[in-house]
Order: C-alpha cells, then structure tokens, then sequence
C-alpha cells in the first residue's frame, strides 16, 4: 500500500500551497590548513555563548574528514541574539602532527542576530598564523 505522505505532499504543491522544510541547523564551521590546502579533520571545537562576563559551552564537536561541523548549534534551539565564541582547539591537531604552533587555541568571537539567518565560520589555518571570515 501507497504511503499517504507523499500523495498529500503532490496535492500541496499541485495547488501550489507553501510547504515548510525542517529548518536547517543554523551554524557549522570549516577549518582548512594553508600549508597543505586540504581540509583539517580532529580539530575539537566548542561553542560558547556569552552570559553576563561568563561564557557557557553549548555544545561542542570534531571536525570531519572535510574539516567540517555541518550543526554546531545545538539540535532544537532556538538562536538567542547576542555574542558567541567558537574556539578551535589547534594545538591538539599540531601535537598529533609531532609540529609547533604559535595558537594552541583560537577563539573566535562573533554576534548572532537572527534565527532564520545561517552563520558559516570557516578558519584558514597554518602553524603561525590563521585567518577567519563569515562565510555562507
């Protein structure tokens, strides 16, 4: 027997009624290393929203095989506008490689303003130095 799921989603949109899709999670992260210009897997990081002079963890992850956090923020959660902090934990990736690095942490801070908005933070990464930006 036919599932009505997708009998009903045809007449919806054949009727051209508006079809609302699962909100996607509204951060993720990338971390590419320079030297190498491939992506950066094990990299730890956490997010950190700020509370008064405190900054509290809300959730926290690994990067993948792409150097990615496809949904960092936490599943089900609304965003609260305001200040927030990823911190990259990079030294733990250069101690494994057996190479130094001047950043044993970065921390980046930035502001979400709007739950509806996606916030993509990518980290160019190199032993002495690292560059970041929003990207999309």
């Amino acid at each position: 027997m036919q599932s009505i799921k997708p009998l009903v989603l045809a007449c919806a949109l054949a009727a051209g009624a508006p079809v609302m899709a699962a909100a996607p999670n509204p951060l993720s992260v990338h971390v590419l290393d320079l030297q190498s210009g491939q992506p950066t897997a094990g990299i730890r990081v956490r997010l950190e929203q700020r509370a008064g002079e405190q900054w509290r963890e809300l959730a926290a992850g690994v990067t993948n095989e792409q150097g990615r956090i496809p949904a960092l923020y936490p599943e089900g959660k609304t965003v609260a506008p305001g200040p927030y902090r990823i911190v990259f934990e990079t030294g733990e990736h250069y101690a494994r490689k057996g190479q130094p690095t001047f950043f044993p942490r970065i921390p980046v801070e930035f502001t979400m303003d709007a739950a509806t908005v996606h916030y993509h933070v990518p980290l160019l990464l190199s032993p002495f130095g690292y560059s970041t930006y929003r990207g999309n």
